[in-house]
């Protein structure tokens, strides 16, 4: 090889290093906005027709106040009360034909928007994620209205990771994962193969790691069309929960965002049977 060559080799290598690494910095510093997509703008209550829902406010423990939306249900006795966990998108008001469907099966709801959607202050991250969930806990076992024994969390897609890390503190009185996933590096394995993902991820929400210490009721459901979380990463959720009164529901032909994910009445009906005394 002449020295031409040569050096025209070790400046194409240099050149290509540079790039690599420019570019796995940018996807470092930027995963966050690949991950979160917040929208700000909540519709009125009015606007939405639910004259019926209570608006709310409440603080989280390193000073963030968030908004929720409290969907009661009237009549004597006590209410089983769902606290949702949202997905990584949109904000409560996406939620509202979920809260309507269960509030139509005489259950209670709470949607409330993390950190940096709805309008709240603050960036979204693992560990805000995980305080908002545990203010919002602290909000709800403070209302009279609501049975602390029959709180029941749902958790959607990446609000299932939250769910799962408030259970190992404070166990419901079931959990309800809808598209859970193993943890956040095994999804962007599966997305972006070629990345060192592991090494990249800073929010890494592993539910897997997490899930067998959760011993509350479980209910799994997941679209067997997932193209975002596989129903294979549900699955195994599923199979290692230590829970001893657990149930697996697949949806057929759904893919993630399919209507039959949000308020199907397949799903919806399963979360009825399932939560019935």
């Amino acid at each position: 090889m002449t020295p031409f060559f040569h050096d025209a080799l070790r400046d194409t290598i240099i050149v290509t290093g540079v790039i690599i690494a420019a570019l796995l910095l940018m996807v470092w510093t930027m995963q966050r906005r690949l991950m979160y997509f917040p929208i700000a703008a909540v519709p009125s209550l009015a606007s939405l027709g639910l004259s019926d829902v209570q608006p709310v406010m409440f603080n989280t423990a390193d000073g963030l106040r968030l908004n929720g939306w409290f969907f009661p249900v009237a009549g004597a006795g006590p209410r089983t009360t769902v606290l949702v966990f949202n997905g990584n998108a949109g904000n409560r008001a996406h939620r509202v034909p979920l809260a309507r469907a269960l509030v139509d099966r005489g259950l209670q709801v709470f949607l409330f928007d993390y950190r940096g959607f709805g309008g709240n202050a603050g960036a979204p991250t693992e560990h805000g994620l995980a305080r908002d969930a545990r203010a919002a806990h602290e909000y709800l076992i403070g209302r009279r209205d609501v049975d602390v024994t029959r709180l029941v969390y749902f958790g959607e897609s990446l609000g299932t990771a939250v769910a799962v890390e408030l259970a190992t503190a404070q166990p419901p009185a079931a959990l309800i994962l809808r598209s859970p996933f193993t943890s956040m590096t095994h999804v962007g394995q599966y997305h972006y193969w070629w990345l060192p993902v592991r090494a990249l991820i800073r929010d890494s929400y592993d539910t897997l790691e997490r899930i067998g210490r959760v011993k509350s009721p479980l209910l799994v459901i997941a679209g067997e069309r997932d193209a975002i979380v596989p129903i294979g990463q549900s699955r195994r959720v599923y199979d290692s929960a230590a829970s001893e009164r657990k149930k697996f529901l697949s949806i057929p032909r759904a893919d993630h965002n399919d209507d039959e994910l949000f308020d199907g009445d397949a799903m919806i009906g399963e979360i009825a049977r399932f939560l019935r005394p």
